[in-house]
């Protein structure tokens, strides 16, 4: 199966220069532009879930197998 990693770089609300990075993996739907098209939902859905932290910027990359799925 072939992944596709939403990487978010987000920041505390309370705290802008406390930033990190967070991964979301999915099943790849056949190239990254596509992600780049399904992302904007995922990302509406992540966010709400987590109100304390605020998204700066976002890719959509090919997982380097560094992180485990």
């Amino acid at each position: 199966m072939n992944m596709v990693d939403l990487i978010l770089r987000v920041c505390l609300a309370a705290q802008p220069n406390n930033c990190r990075d967070e991964h979301l993996f999915f099943e790849s739907r056949g190239s990254l532009f596509q992600c780049m098209i399904l992302a904007p939902a995922e990302i509406a859905k992540w966010s709400a879930e987590h109100p304390a932290l605020k998204i700066i910027r976002w890719k959509c990359a090919t997982p380097d197998g560094s992180q485990r799925i």
